[in-house]
């Protein structure tokens, strides 16, 4: 018998591994098979009239940006009356509740035209077909627009309806402006039932919807409006947007301030211009002199500026005066007070001069002097006969001028500082003794720093004529003013020397040569004359500090000698140890330098002595320049930029168009990926520079262009438009930063930013 154990036995199963394979693929598939299904779009149909533009498998549906759809298929469809293609779109199902009878299709691609250009976004993309959902039952055919529709009235906003005559050059899209602001743009357009009148749908935006009120006016500020005549050429526009695309503007009368909020329900008048609409500030003023005024034609001006015209003209039955309609601009409603004053201008030709010269062009117009703002509001006003004397009140320095001789001098003549005018001749009359005449003269207040205890005056009037045989002939005239109507020229030696008189009096010399004879006469040799006269000037750091007077041979007939008289710190000038040299223009690859000399002519430079030399009066000039010695003072900046353009060595650094530094030098970074451009800010004006600065490049002119914004031309100065130029602004308050550390890195800008011009922060200057 056997010890072997005895083997157990047990059922075989029917299960196999192998088969978890086939299992995890039928999930797979089952998951796939579900999420295809879910995820299928909803097929549409949308009739075009044309398939143009539109691709199967390419073209898109897109609202708002973000694609929701795809053309599939495109068919021809002659079922309608007239033939067109239907498009068979898939969309994404998330869609599905947006496809209503009202749900609009319409296709975008470029278009140009003088409302615009829209469809841009397509020239990158390719046309698409856009929605805008609507209400209704839900639908799977559609009818596409022909064009974008226009704005919904459910956008946030004010809604309107302006009946015209004629739509003009209205178009959709065209804008609508207030002040010249747009706050607004045409909706639509279509003729009434009656076909006798344009509704225009007109939207307003909701910021600017409260400007609209019940007794608005508004009027077509299309094109351009010529109004010509012998009294004058009237040009009329709201934009350069309005021109090309045209316009609608609009505005509240004066008298109806307190109109309340309109009825986006009721119409308003679109009428044909400005004048038609009326909505300017209506005034009567009682005229005496009337002579050239026309209704409709006659211009109302404040210093140059049209603000109003006359409306009506009617003269009294004396037929010695006329009561005039006046249509003012709005803005001018708070200086329509007491004490305004009016008067009609006319050109007026006499042995004494000429005045209203400008009515030559434009007509006899009527001018304005508003009152002081604040005072009883006034709309009868009676006109004075002529211009009335300046009020000692007025803002601005007054003085009086003695003289032996009127000259041509009379009421309204300029004076002249630096043949700028800074103000003007308000009266004259004899003295108590009738030996002299007393001028009464005005100073503009933003000039009034120019006048101080050593000004000197001269009559500029007319010309003068000065020379020799050597010499040559020299023709002098202030200005074409001075020479037609009179004029009076000023000039003030010395920085401070504070005036004495609230009223300060001054004695006017007849001509330049007796007021500024005062100087050190030096004499001066050079080897060549060229570009040289009487009357250049000699300069110290683009100060003039003395002129030449003449100009002759030396007695050997080698050199010329310069006889000329300093005015201007002449205890420095005229002292051993001074350098003169000629500044002229060098052009060449290598180096162009002095290209101002171009316009302004050829002058010399002077290098004053050092302090505790004695004195001395004749110089030889030097055939340069002379080397600097020692480095100049001051705040030493970094400007990085892209490419160094026409910067060079030695153009202005400007703020505020005031030369307060230079450029020194430039290099290329270490890496030579920019442009490192070495300035020198001057000590007094180092504490204008903080963190906060922002510089730009001013070199030659800056042209901007566009369709609606018109076209700018832009240059710093004459000088940086000729060898190029950096200027830069300080911002106000906290973003002004700290004061700018020595070698300090700052970004140099091709071109400046409207906000930048903008900034005037009070910084006080160093010593």
């Amino acid at each position: 018998m056997s010890d072997l154990p005895t083997a157990k036995t047990r059922p075989a199963s029917n299960w196999s591994a192998i088969w978890i394979l086939p299992i995890i693929a039928l999930i797979i598939g089952g998951w796939l098979g579900w999420k295809a299904y879910s995820e299928t779009g909803i097929d549409i149909q949308v009739r075009f009239e044309s398939g143009e533009g539109i691709v199967a498998n390419k073209t898109e549906v897109v609202y708002k940006g973000m694609p929701v759809g795809k053309v599939k298929t495109l068919a021809l469809d002659e079922s309608g009356p007239s033939k067109g293609v239907t498009a068979t779109i898939e969309m994404d199902k998330d869609v599905e509740q947006y496809l209503k009878t009202n749900t609009r299709f319409w296709l975008v691609k470029p278009s140009v035209s003088l409302a615009g250009i829209t469809g841009l976004e397509t020239l990158v993309s390719g046309n698409y077909i856009a929605v805008s959902p609507g209400e209704g039952e839900p639908s799977r055919k559609f009818k596409a627009l022909s064009q974008e529709p226009p704005l919904s009235d459910a956008k946030p906003g004010l809604h309107l309806t302006l009946k015209a005559d004629r739509l003009g050059s209205l178009n959709r899209g065209s804008p609508v402006f207030y002040k010249q602001i747009q706050v607004g743009q045409v909706k639509s357009y279509v003729l009434s039932e009656d076909h006798s009148t344009v509704e225009i749908k007109v939207f307003i935006e909701p910021t600017y919807a409260n400007l609209v009120r019940k007794h608005t006016r508004f009027w077509n500020a299309s094109g351009i409006s010529i109004d010509a005549n012998l009294s004058g050429v009237k040009v009329r526009s709201e934009s350069l947007a309005s021109i090309v695309a045209g316009g609608i503007a609009f505005a509240t009368p004066e008298n109806r301030k307190d109109s309340p909020p309109t009825d986006p329900e009721l119409p308003f008048r679109l009428y044909e211009d400005f004048d038609a609409a009326q909505a300017g500030i209506k005034v009567k003023v009682k005229l005496s002199d009337f002579d050239g005024l026309q209704a409709g034609r006659t211009p109302v001006m404040y210093k140059g500026i049209q603000i109003g015209s006359l409306k009506a003209l009617k003269v009294d039955p004396d037929l010695s005066s006329a009561s005039a309609e006046l249509a003012l601009d709005p803005l001018a409603e708070d200086y329509l007070v007491e004490g305004t004053q009016f008067w009609v201008v006319k050109p007026s030709i006499s042995l004494a001069g000429i005045t209203g010269l400008e009515a030559l062009v434009k007509g006899n117009y009527i001018a304005i002097r508003p009152g002081d703002k604040g005072s009883k509001p006034e709309r009868e006003f009676i006109a004075r006969p002529k211009a009335p004397p300046l009020d000692l009140r007025s803002p601005g320095l007054h003085m009086v001028l003695f003289t032996d001789n009127l000259g041509s001098l009379d009421v309204g003549s300029p004076v002249l500082y630096k043949q700028v005018k800074v103000g003007s001749v308000q009266s004259y009359q004899f003295s108590r003794t009738k030996k002299q005449l007393i001028i009464g003269v005005h100073i503009e207040k933003e000039y009034e720093g120019l006048v101080n205890a050593s000004s000197r005056f001269w009559n500029a009037s007319g010309v003068t004529l000065t020379g020799g045989l050597t010499s040559g002939i020299q023709v002098k005239s202030e200005s074409l003013q001075s020479l037609m109507a009179g004029g009076i020229a000023f000039d003030t030696p010395k920085a401070t020397a504070p005036l004495e008189k609230r009223i300060p009096r001054f004695r006017l010399y007849p001509d330049h040569e007796a007021a500024t004879q005062a100087g050190v006469p030096i004499t001066i040799k050079v080897a060549s004359a060229e570009g040289l006269s009487s009357g250049s000037p000699i300069r110290f750091k683009g100060l003039t500090v003395g002129t030449i007077e003449s100009v002759d041979l030396s007695d050997d007939l080698q050199s010329v000698l310069l006889k000329a008289r300093i005015t201007q710190v002449a205890d420095r000038v005229a002292r051993a140890g001074s350098q003169f040299w000629v500044v002229k223009p060098e052009l060449g690859l290598m180096k162009t330098a002095n290209l101002e000399t171009l316009v302004t002519g050829q002058y010399l430079e002077v290098k004053p002595a050092p302090k505790g030399r004695a004195s001395q009066s004749s110089f030889v000039a030097l055939d340069q320049a002379p080397d600097t010695v020692a480095p100049e003072a001051g705040l030493r900046l970094v400007l990085s930029a892209a490419r160094r353009g026409s910067i060079k060595e030695g153009v202005p650094v400007t703020y505020r168009e005031v030369t307060v530094g230079k450029v020194t030098s430039y290099e290329l970074g270490a890496t030579a990926d920019r442009v490192l451009i070495h300035i020198l800010i001057q000590p007094r004006y180092a504490p204008l520079v903080r963190s906060g600065s922002r510089f730009w490049n001013t070199s030659g002119l800056g042209v901007d262009f566009g369709l609606f914004k018109g076209a700018t031309i832009r240059t710093e100065s004459l000088e940086t438009l000729v060898q190029g130029g950096i200027a830069f602004a300080t911002p106000d308050g906290e973003r002004m930063g700290n004061p700018a550390l020595a070698q300090q890195t700052f970004a140099l800008f091709d071109k400046f930013e409207d906000e930048w011009l903008q900034w005037a922060p009070k910084i006080k200057l160093g010593k």
